[in-house]
């Protein structure tokens, strides 16, 4: 499952070059609520429902939560904080480790929507800036964290951060967006390039990214849709059928 903090419930933090950005292990306070997601990968892309969700009730609420990512496969809820990364054990909802990410910068409200969290292949949590193209990577098994400069193919020498950021298992990539210039982008799974993926319009104020599930028909084929969290309304966006540019229409993320 995928939880996120809304642009509007973000917190403000202190500004530099008028650009507020925040670093890992400061603190301070915001509001939680849901977002229409999906559920963990196989489920999403396997045609569960979107569904409204929020941070399960056991969660200790040690630090506010801008976004969090229930692993069911692996039985793992991380949660991304204002001090970086918090990890629990589903089974015994203890937490199992704080993880600081060195270097981590963003800027959230009144500018952007929050960076996001990603859960990889390998179980791996993968997290983004909203004002730079860098990942920062979570171990799976060791908790190590190690920080991943994207090669842009478009926009080069431009800052390029992500507010949604998504693994297709079906396509053995990520996939991002970014709030500030409404794009999508499509990340190989070793975080090298992020590839500009044309949209016939852009998605404004994007604030969050998931699987759309397929269809019965859709399920034999490479179909891969998105459902873009905005300020304003939701976006559904179909890919076509070979990946390099995509469908936007308004629509409704819900089940």
């Amino acid at each position: 499952m995928y939880g996120i903090v809304g642009k509007h419930g973000a917190v403000s933090v202190l500004g530099v070059v008028a650009v507020a950005i925040a670093v890992a292990g400061c603190d301070g306070d915001a509001a939680s609520a849901g977002i229409r997601q999906t559920g963990d990968v196989s489920a999403s892309e396997s045609g569960a429902s979107l569904i409204e969700s929020i941070l399960p009730d056991w969660y200790p609420g040690e630090r506010p939560a801008l976004r969090y990512r229930l692993d069911t496969v692996r039985g793992r809820l991380w949660v991304m904080t204002l001090g970086g990364i918090e990890l629990y054990d589903i089974a015994t909802r203890r937490k199992v480790a704080q993880i600081a990410l060195p270097e981590w910068i963003w800027a959230g409200e009144p500018f952007s929507c929050s960076p996001d969290l990603a859960v990889g292949p390998a179980g791996e949590a993968v997290v983004s800036s909203d004002v730079v193209p860098t990942l920062w990577r979570v171990d799976p098994d060791t908790l190590a964290v190690s920080r991943h400069e994207l090669v842009l193919d478009e926009d080069r020498g431009r800052d390029v951060g992500f507010t949604g950021l998504v693994y297709s298992a079906q396509q053995q990539a990520f996939f991002a967006v970014s709030s500030f210039q409404g794009s999508l982008w499509r990340i190989d799974p070793l975080l090298r390039r992020a590839q500009n993926i044309p949209l016939s319009a852009p998605l404004p104020d994007a604030c969050g990214l998931a699987l759309r599930p397929r269809a019965a028909d859709e399920r034999a084929s490479w179909f891969v849709g998105f459902c873009v969290r905005a300020d304003q309304g939701d976006w559904l966006v179909n890919l076509a059928p070979d990946q390099r540019s995509g469908y936007v229409r308004s629509g409704y993320c819900g089940s």
